[in-house]
């Protein structure tokens, strides 16, 4: 039996109790979301978020989200809160949005280079929403390695990351390999860094006129060698923004 992985279904206290611990050392955890496994660590620690980015096998110009558990948490990270951020926030959080935001200027989080954005999500899965209470914001990424497919078994976390994790929360398999939809508010016309589970109609449902409608017939377009390298914020716990076009 593995004594890195602590199982939330039979020990829901345990595998909070040991989260919090690694978390307050400045180790990473690895933690369930409501799109697949994520590998954690304290915001507010910068050598923790390295060895977040370590473990990865990422740079820090991929710098990683920030999930936390309530919206109300969110919205004091951000400055410059508009109407846009309040409904969407209403309507799709806890979910599958992570919203790229300007920063508040409190915020010192050593995320990697994210100038002065951070991306911020509250994921819709109660067992982890328990650990964000307990733990405060943590910077999350997917469960993989760099180019590798992101976990969705906590098992499968292992697989990839190994001794690098202190502590792995095992809630089952995730619902699917289909990321959280990025959506930029930094400036007063919005743009969709990546489009997952939520859609663009569905955001100009709860927005009207936020995005414009993706074109229902896309006309061909010619082969490219070679895509060009993502920048900006990362995704939450999700495939790689660089495997999962379009990214801006």
């Amino acid at each position: 039996m593995n004594d890195r992985i602590f199982s939330s279904e039979t020990d829901a206290a345990g595998a909070i109790g040991a989260a919090v611990a690694a978390v307050r050392a400045g180790e990473v955890i690895v933690l369930p979301t409501d799109t697949v496994y994520g590998v954690g660590a304290d915001a507010n620690n910068p050598d923790a978020v390295q060895k977040l980015l370590d473990a990865k096998q990422r740079g820090r110009d991929f710098p990683p989200p920030v999930l936390v558990a309530e919206a109300a948490s969110v919205l004091a990270l951000a400055d410059g809160v508009d109407d846009r951020v309040n409904a969407l926030a209403e309507a799709f959080w806890p979910g599958a949005l992570t919203l790229v935001l300007r920063s508040a200027a409190w915020v010192t989080f050593d995320l990697g280079d994210r100038g002065a954005t951070i991306a911020v999500r509250v994921p819709d899965h109660d067992f982890t929403r328990n650990v964000l209470r307990r733990t405060g914001p943590l910077a999350v990424s997917s469960a993989n390695v760099h180019g590798q497919d992101a976990a969705v078994t906590a098992q499968e976390a292992y697989a990839q990351l190994g001794d690098l994790v202190a502590v792995y929360l095992d809630a089952g398999p995730g619902t699917g390999p289909v990321a959280s939809t990025i959506v930029d508010l930094t400036t007063a016309e919005a743009r969709v860094l990546r489009e997952g589970r939520i859609t663009t109609e569905q955001l100009n449902a709860v927005v009207p006129g936020l995005l414009p409608e993706p074109d229902p017939k896309p006309q061909p377009q010619p082969e490219l060698e070679a895509e060009p390298a993502a920048s900006g914020p990362e995704a939450d716990a999700g495939p790689e923004p660089g495997e999962t076009p379009p990214r801006a």
